[in-house]
């Protein structure tokens, strides 16, 4: 019995703390253009944005959601076919279960499935993405 109380103390701070959300990351498109020949970052921010509902995480309704809303985006500027191709790439590689730095979820520890996310989860999205903003404000008033 002694023993299943010191595996029990041992496990506890495993089951209290929620896992840590990291500072929101983008490589824009990961392993496909940003854009074409001409205009290199044409589809850009429609990647920044998918990226952003992937470093997040949720259900697998909500990455439906964030690969149909990058589809729609990219077509959007004048890329229809592009759009359906990486619609299907996205569905494919982006499963939770690959252990990619974009996968769905990649801002949370791996391994992480499907699921809503906690009240204390989306504090941490919130407190993220504002430190996010600061930098980026930060850095675009060195930039002046």
């Amino acid at each position: 019995m002694k023993n299943v109380a010191w595996v029990f103390l041992l496990l506890l701070p495993c089951s209290v703390f929620a896992d840590e959300l990291r500072l929101f990351t983008t490589d824009g498109c990961s392993a496909f253009p940003d854009g074409t020949s001409e205009q290199r970052s044409l589809w850009a921010e429609c990647c920044i944005r998918h990226d952003l509902a992937y470093w997040m995480g949720g259900t697998s309704d909500e990455r439906k959601q964030a690969d149909q809303e990058l589809k729609v985006c990219v077509a959007q500027v004048g890329e229809p076919d592009i759009a359906k191709l990486m619609l299907a790439g996205v569905r494919v590689g982006g499963h939770p279960y690959w252990p990619t730095p974009f996968r769905w979820g990649y801002g949370w520890p791996y391994p992480r499935s499907y699921g809503l996310l906690s009240e204390s989860e989306k504090q941490q999205v919130k407190d993220r993405l504002k430190d996010f903003k600061l930098l980026v404000d930060t850095l675009s008033e060195e930039q002046k």
